[in-house]
């Protein structure tokens, strides 16, 4: 029913160029897609945003082009993994992120201080990798859809995840975590 929801209001958008049917998928997708890009740049916010507009930009221009091959999300997620992949060559991308220590709360500084760790554990990552995680770990896709938005074999996909979850998890475990 979903799917056919989707492809309902993709319709609209393509036939009608129906921009109150494209707010219902924005507003649908906007919290996956910018969720996938804060574990991409690290937990930069802004930057997440700015990738997630541009997305959708290119989703609504270039909706005509959606064939119904796939869900619409998983054609959505292939548009923002080439969109942080773009980002990634345009910039010379070096994986940075802010340490600014959160003041206040002891738990909301054991929490920042968690989400900091995590955020240097997925620094630890390949791009590659570290796209695979954020799929399948944080947005819960299979690994046969992770494929297909990154165009890549369903086993460089296990490869990436069993090499990236090994990262994680040794790092994590050096820092504290799991003992």
């Amino acid at each position: 029913m979903d799917k056919l929801s989707d492809i309902s209001l993709v319709s609209r958008v393509a036939v009608f160029q129906d921009k109150r049917a494209f707010d219902v998928l924005v507003r649908k997708y906007q919290s996956p897609v910018r969720r996938f890009f804060l574990a991409q740049t690290l937990g930069d916010s802004q930057l997440s945003d700015d990738l997630a507009q541009d997305t959708f930009i290119k989703a609504y221009t270039k909706i005509s082009s959606f064939q119904s091959r796939s869900s619409f999300k998983t054609w959505l997620f292939r548009i923002a993994y080439n969109v942080m992949f773009d980002y990634r060559r345009a910039h010379h991308i070096t994986d940075e992120i802010d340490n600014a220590g959160v003041k206040g709360h002891p738990s909301a500084e054991r929490d920042a201080q968690l989400s900091l760790d995590i955020y240097n554990a997925m620094r630890m990552l390949k791009p590659t990798e570290r796209t695979c995680i954020a799929l399948q770990l944080i947005d819960g896709y299979p690994i046969d859809q992770i494929a297909e938005i990154m165009q890549m074999a369903e086993g460089t996909v296990k490869s990436h995840l069993s090499r990236g979850k090994t990262k994680l998890a040794n790092y994590l475990r050096q820092n504290g975590y799991g003992r």
